[in-house]
Order: C-alpha cells, then sequence, then structure tokens
C-alpha cells in the first residue's frame, strides 16, 4: 500500500500536482492521492470512479 499522504506544501494553487508519472503506462497519480489516466479518466483516494471526458466527434475540429 501507498505511504503517500495528501498534505502538499502550501503554494499560491490549489491544483493537486503529479508526484509519479508513468506516460508509458498512461497514467499519473497527484499529490492527493488520486490516479489521472490519459484518457481523462479518474481513481479517487476513496476508491470512486470518474469516467472519461469524452468528446462527440461531430465536435472535434480538423486541420486541413
Amino acid at each position: 500500500m501507498c505511504s503517500h499522504r495528501s498534505s502538499c506544501p502550501a503554494s499560491d494553487s490549489t491544483v493537486p500536482h503529479v508526484v509519479a508519472a508513468h506516460p508509458e503506462q498512461g497514467w499519473n497519480l497527484l499529490c492527493n492521492g488520486a490516479i489521472v489516466f490519459d484518457d481523462t479518466g479518474e481513481l479517487l483516494p476513496d476508491g470512486r470512479v470518474v469516467a472519461p471526458h469524452r468528446v462527440q466527434v461531430d465536435l472535434l475540429t480538423v486541420a486541413a
């Protein structure tokens, strides 16, 4: 089990920062204990899952 504590040093930003990056596997561990995935999904420290935020295909722009 990870011994990471979600106590970050005081900063001007309330946004959690990456404490362990694994781009080759597609995920990052944040200082608040959450795991975020490249597909925008999340696994929160309490075990809840945040589904990926999918963009509708018709809303995507195409470069010519």
